[in-house]
């Protein structure tokens, strides 16, 4: 199991993180996503050593990377929300001196995308954190080497990709109900399932199956709207998305069966069999399909700006309408 672990988490260092940087903004996160491998190759080396110093001061290379990636993407976030929390406060609304007309207009508010594309940002810190101190032999919060050793394949999968690509999916749909579900629950789920850990098997439960129900949500539209748009009219684009849509079913249903025994304490599979299959599927057939699909569909759009005044934000490009079918109203870009 290690070696197809280790194999899964190389992949997501060295290119899921960059790739997916540069389609949340090929311009803001340029430098960052050119000088990721810099950083990314000491972890994925680390993970080939024995555990120790040496592979620990690799791992903190890259845990000090993903948590500088966290801080750069919460920041402006936090600032955004500022005044709109300010707003709702009747005691800032009304200081002496200021007026009730005086306190900042509510913020741009977060909408289900950029929450999506947020979490996704935020997610490889988890990783990495979880990375040194399995390298170093620590036991995180009580956790056995082997879970934290999974957490980081699954910060970078479950918590990078499928919240970017269900943000991503969200605004190809114009942010329908649906597409709206899935960009708020792939995040929630992805917490709750990591809440689940300090709690227990039946809160991960709970996380397992609000995942589940968002990543199916995503794999709908993909097969639905997202596939069937103009920009993936071409055979490859179409065929990677729909190998994305098709493996979630499978994947997905392995997780809650995993989670429903952890919890109930029926048969199902053993951690090893889960990395070969539900870590192995979502890695390729569902995260590195995902990303290829995403990048040709986003070739040649221009990259997002910010207005001037405004704090930055993550943003995503919007995608092409789906291409109009009878009895049915497209779905504007």
């Amino acid at each position: 199991m290690t070696v197809l672990v280790n194999l899964i988490v190389t992949l997501g260092m060295l290119y899921v993180v960059p790739a997916g940087l540069r389609l949340i903004d090929p311009v803001r996160f340029a430098r960052t996503a050119r000088l990721w491998p810099l950083f990314a190759t000491p972890g994925a080396v680390c993970l080939w050593l024995p555990r120790g110093a040496p592979a620990t001061a690799l791992a903190a290379v890259y845990a000090a990377a993903t948590l500088a990636l966290a801080v750069r993407a919460l920041v402006p976030a936090v600032r955004a929300l500022v005044p709109a929390l300010m707003a709702l406060v009747p005691a800032v609304r009304t200081a002496p001196g200021r007026g009730t007309g005086s306190a900042p207009g509510p913020g741009a508010k977060p909408g289900p995308a950029e929450v999506a594309v947020l979490t996704a940002l935020v997610a490889p810190s988890v990783a990495g954190t979880a990375l040194v101190a399995e390298r170093a032999g620590y036991r995180l919060f009580g956790f056995d080497l082997d879970i934290l050793a999974l957490t980081v394949p699954h910060f970078h999968f479950a918590g990078f990709t499928a919240a970017l690509v269900a943000g991503l999916v969200c605004r190809a749909c114009a942010a329908g109900a649906l597409a709206r579900w899935a960009a708020y629950s792939v995040p929630a789920g992805t917490g709750l399932v990591l809440l689940g850990y300090f709690i227990d098997d039946w809160a991960e439960l709970v996380g397992a199956v609000t995942l589940t129900g968002g990543m199916w949500a995503v794999a709908l539209l993909t097969w639905r709207e997202v596939r069937t748009g103009a920009g993936a009219r071409d055979r490859i684009t179409g065929t990677l998305l729909a190998g994305s849509a098709a493996v979630l079913v499978a994947t997905m249903l392995l997780a809650l069966w995993w989670a429903l025994g952890e919890a109930t304490g029926i048969v199902h599979p053993t951690l090893t069999w889960m990395a070969a299959t539900h870590g192995l599927g979502n890695a390729l057939g569902f995260g590195l399909c995902s990303l290829l699909a995403w990048r040709r569909l986003t070739a040649g759009w221009a990259a997002p700006t910010a207005p001037a005044g405004q704090p930055e934000r993550p943003e995503l490009p919007r995608a092409a309408a789906p291409a109009a079918r009878p009895a049915r109203t497209e779905i504007p870009a």
